[in-house]
């Protein structure tokens, strides 16, 4: 079965599909129609050895489904029948535990609930009547997990061979209240061309995060300048499946270790924040994720840091938003419960207090602080090219800069838009014009 053509589906975040599709043929070479992009993910005409890959080589997948059923299917009757022709003994058996999840668009049923539990029905009476047992339902941390996906008037039935989502790498221990997603910070990282996918490449250029929280972007940058796979310090659900083999998959994490490249002689990748907190936990996470020697972490006001390097560069960042911006320092700190965090988005801590500076002259608003922010990089980042992920439509006006390209992307259920803005050197204001 290890040298059979499998059906692939690899969810991802909305927005994040080409990118999705880009890597996958980088990774295995998947082409053509052995590789669809659909809305909200992919599929891939793939064999065993690209599901271990893409496991512990997808930075933008959340996971790797196997497509084991898709029929019509208008009633729960019928989902049953179909749910009983898979051979479901093929890929696990009645030691294993095992829980059904499901999601819909567009469908006719009337409870998911039900749905999922003729399928588990049907899963259980097909062990039963082939061995006369079944394996038991735990919902907590099953051995398999099965997704019943339900689409109109269709049905699919798929098996999850990740397990714990992918943006799990295994790393983050430290973080703060809402962190960002490392499948989006590689999706970041993917749009504004720092990171090539297919052909598994990142720019020479360096890269900056001034507001890095607990230092996903740059972790998930300096992983892939030292070409490090993101599924390495974890276990998957394929593990556990009969067609798993260890010595196959020891040679696959064994390649991917001897591929891996040193760390610069001087770091490229670059990260502050205001709370020294926060960059405290920036540094541990780098350190388990085996990056701590290719990034340098200061802590610091993002209104007042100058540029780390005297090379221009990319600035990445996840900017504060929300009702309130609290910034410490300059632009001042402000009591925690004075401004709201989107939800999904990097903490951006307001660390001042904490520390007990009674000097902290308060909140700025959203608006003041963009225009300061602005003002800042047009006197210090000049040549610099600047990218801010944000659900905020009038960010471009309150930094007063007009945004060179736009990329839809979705952090959880906000929908938000990646922007790019060249960042032009404010000229002094004694300099002479231009020659007549």
């Amino acid at each position: 079965m290890s040298d059979e053509a499998l059906t692939l589906f690899l969810p991802c975040a909305a927005g994040v599909q080409d990118f999705l599709a880009d890597e996958v043929h980088g990774l295995t070479g998947l082409a053509g129609q052995d590789l669809l992009i659909e809305r909200g993910g992919i599929y891939a005409r793939g064999r065993w050895r690209d599901v271990m890959r893409l496991n512990l080589h997808s930075r933008l997948a959340q996971r790797v489904l196997l497509e084991l059923a898709h029929a019509p299917c208008e009633s729960e009757d019928a989902l049953y029948a179909l749910a009983r022709r898979v051979p479901w003994e093929d890929w696990f058996g009645t030691r294993h535990t095992f829980r059904v999840d499901v999601t819909a668009r567009g469908s006719a049923f009337k409870s998911l609930q039900f749905a999922a539990l003729r399928v588990k029905d049907a899963v259980a009476d097909r062990f039963r009547e082939r061995s006369g047992a079944r394996p038991s339902v735990q919902t907590q941390q099953p051995d398999v997990r099965i997704h019943l996906h339900l689409d109109g008037a269709h049905a699919s039935l798929l098996l999850d061979t990740s397990g714990e989502p992918l943006f799990k790498r295994g790393w983050r221990q430290d973080k703060g209240d809402a962190p960002l997603k490392e499948t989006l910070a590689a999706a970041m990282l993917a749009a504004s061309g720092w990171w090539q996918p297919a052909r598994r490449a990142v720019a020479a250029q360096p890269l900056y995060d001034p507001c890095c929280g607990s230092g996903t972007i740059v972790i998930e940058a300096a992983q892939l300048a030292l070409g490090l796979p993101p599924g390495g310090q974890r276990r998957f659900a394929f593990e556990r499946l009969p067609l798993f083999k260890r010595d196959e998959w020891q040679a696959m994490k064994d390649e991917a270790e001897a591929a891996a490249r040193p760390a610069p002689a001087a770091p490229r990748i670059f990260g502050s924040d205001v709370s020294h907190r926060m960059v405290d936990f920036a540094q541990r996470n780098a350190e388990r994720a085996g990056v701590a020697q290719a990034v340098q972490l200061r802590g610091g006001d993002a209104l007042q840091r100058q540029p780390p390097c005297a090379e221009p560069g990319l600035i990445l960042m996840n900017p504060p938003y929300g009702e309130r911006i609290a910034v410490a320092g300059k632009a001042g700190a402000g009591k925690e419960t004075g401004w709201k965090t989107g939800q999904g988005r990097e903490t951006f801590q307001t660390a001042t207090l904490r520390r007990g500076d009674e000097n902290s002259p308060g909140q700025e608003s959203a608006h003041d602080f963009f225009e300061q922010l602005s003002q800042h990089w047009k006197t210090h980042f000049g040549g610099w090219t600047a990218w801010l992920l944000t659900p905020d439509t009038r960010l471009s006006a309150r930094l007063r800069l007009k945004e060179s390209r736009r990329v839809p992307l979705f952090n959880g259920p906000i929908e938000c838009r990646l922007l790019r803005f060249e960042l032009t050197a404010r000229r002094p204001a004694n300099a002479p014009g231009p020659a007549a």
